[in-house]
């Protein structure tokens, strides 16, 4: 056993530094150890160990007790349409499209649709709250409609699961009993999980801090994170919606910063843990028997969920919102796997369905983070603005010179724009995203509706007249379509630019930019001439 958890400890290590060095995510790494150990070591049927499952699901479980730190009951209370309207139409309207197809198109039995619609409804919680975190997307617009959908994806695993009891149980059992008993279940878990939140948590936590004891201070929160999870799954529900509730009672608390940071690396360990038990299920045997199905079902199915989530956010939000959180949920999630598993122990699913529906949603797991780290590259090529949204645009008198165009009006837009009033400087704004557009015509700002990587736009700025042009954009994909559309104008000789790190900057070296601002170093050039101030003083 300790020569297997060595291998794949350096397994991993190695392959996900061959990937960092094509800036590719860890997740992949961990997937592909888990198919080589499977195969290295035999282990294709140490995947359905109980013990194993427990351990890879308690990575889950510590991620959505962090999402759940990052949103308190208020801010929850503001997502509400995002959960419980648009979550529950996309699990019911893909469920049932594809129990359509599964039952009339295929010829596969009622229950067996049901069950087939339901768990492809889902998406991966996992992958897509890792990557968002990682990446900060988790607090832009289509990054809280994700969660949304997520959380009531994870919610809707209780009744999928419910669904399966009841096409199993006996002629003596009772529905009403059963859907009475869980209702029942909720309350008594929510009540609890409340109580304890609002009266216990604080004084709990501050008196374990009060120890100055780092290892207590740890204990108690892998306590929390645990307990909550158990007490959700002994009520019968999962365990990572415990966690996500405990995370947000927490999120109350001044604690919150230390429980997030002392549960990171438990989290990491075990999300890599839950990753690898997700590569040892790909079996190529199946794949080549099938290649032809799964090459047919897997575009199929991603393209039908792309479809269905792009819909129902476009009736609420631009096209570019839509298209992300539509892109960014188009795989099947590891719910699936364990609702396919707990289906075909129960004779519910041919096993060999179950094995050639196992392989796909795998395969759609591994594309996810590949699609998630070029989601905004894609939508600034493929999705236009949302032209039609903006009326009463602000126009550009044609004879406009010397004035300074900032392209972007989100926070360091707006502080651009309040430094530039500082010195009476005549400026122009340049914003895509309709909610920031709007926040600027209500200030009484010059600012036009447009998309800064398209040129026709910027030459109706004057921006070759332009005495600079400010870059105040923080996606480095859509970054770089920008600086080559104003250089091809400009050719970049009055172009400032920011950036958030090194790595940043190195992607913009092509366009040989003159001023190019690494926000650390600036930041950690003023601290450093704060203390300098100080040791003066």
């Amino acid at each position: 056993m300790l020569g297997i958890i060595v291998s794949t400890t350096l397994i991993a290590l190695v392959i996900n530094l061959l990937l960092k060095r094509f800036h590719l995510p860890t997740i992949i790494g961990y997937i592909v150890t888990g198919t080589i150990i499977a195969y290295l070591f035999n282990l294709h049927d140490a995947v359905n160990n109980h013990e194993l499952k427990e351990i890879a699901e308690f990575g889950v479980v510590f991620l959505m007790f962090t999402i759940g730190l990052e949103f308190s009951i208020e801010h929850l209370k503001k997502m509400k349409r995002e959960v419980f309207f648009t979550g529950t139409l996309q699990i019911v309207v893909t469920a049932l499209v594809v129990f359509i197809i599964s039952k009339f198109a295929i010829g596969l039995g009622t229950q067996t649709s049901l069950i087939i619609g339901a768990a492809l409804a889902l998406s991966s919680t996992a992958i897509v709250l890792k990557t968002f975190n990682e990446t900060k997307e988790i607090n832009r617009p289509h990054g809280r409609r994700v969660l949304g959908i997520l959380i009531m994806q994870d919610i809707a695993v209780i009744p999928i699961l419910l669904m399966i009891s009841f096409f199993t149980m006996g002629e003596g059992s009772s529905v009403t009993l059963m859907i009475g008993k869980t209702i029942l279940a909720a309350i008594v878990l929510l009540g609890l999980l409340y109580v304890t939140g609002k009266y216990l948590l604080e004084p709990f936590l501050t008196h374990v801090s009060n120890t100055k004891s780092d290892e207590l201070f740890v204990a108690s929160v892998l306590l929390l994170a645990m307990g909550s999870s158990y007490l959700a799954y002994y009520f019968g529900f999962t365990y990572s919606l415990g966690a996500f509730v405990a995370g947000m009672l927490i999120a109350e608390t001044k604690f919150k910063h230390q429980v997030e940071a002392d549960l990171i690396p438990f989290r990491n360990i075990l999300l890599g843990v839950f990753f690898i038990t997700v590569g040892m299920q790909i079996n190529f045997s199946v794949i080549a028997d099938y290649i032809f199905i799964i090459l047919i079902l897997l575009p199929a199915l991603m393209g039908l969920k792309y479809l269905i989530i792009y819909t129902l956010v476009r009736f609420e939000d631009n096209k570019r919102v839509a298209f992300k959180t539509a892109l960014s949920l188009i795989q099947i999630g590891e719910f699936s796997l364990a609702i396919l598993e707990i289906a075909r122990s129960q004779d519910l699913v041919d096993p060999t369905y179950s094995q050639v529906l196992i392989v796909t949603i795998v395969i759609s797991m591994i594309l996810t983070p590949i699609i998630l780290k070029n989601l905004s590259k894609a939508a600034a090529k493929l999705v236009p603005e949302d032209v039609m949204m903006a009326c009463n645009t602000n126009q550009v008198d044609v004879d406009t010179e010397n004035h300074v165009v900032v392209l972007g009006y989100g926070r360091f837009g707006q502080s651009i724009v309040k430094q530039l009033k500082n010195f009476n400087q005549n400026y122009v704004i340049l914003e895509h995203n309709i909610k920031f557009f709007q926040l600027g015509q209500s200030r009484g700002e010059p600012i036009v509706f447009g998309n800064a990587a398209q040129k026709h736009i910027l030459n109706s700025l004057n921006i070759k007249k332009a005495s600079a042009v400010i870059v105040a954009v923080n996606n480095p994909e859509a970054l770089h379509l920008i600086c080559e559309a104003v250089d091809s104008l400009t050719h970049n000789s009055k172009t400032i630019v920011t950036v958030t790190s090194e790595n940043d900057k190195v992607i913009l070296d092509t366009l040989h930019l003159e001023h190019v601002i690494v926000e650390t170093d600036q930041i950690a050039k003023a601290v450093v001439d704060e203390v300098m101030l100080c040791r003066i003083g």
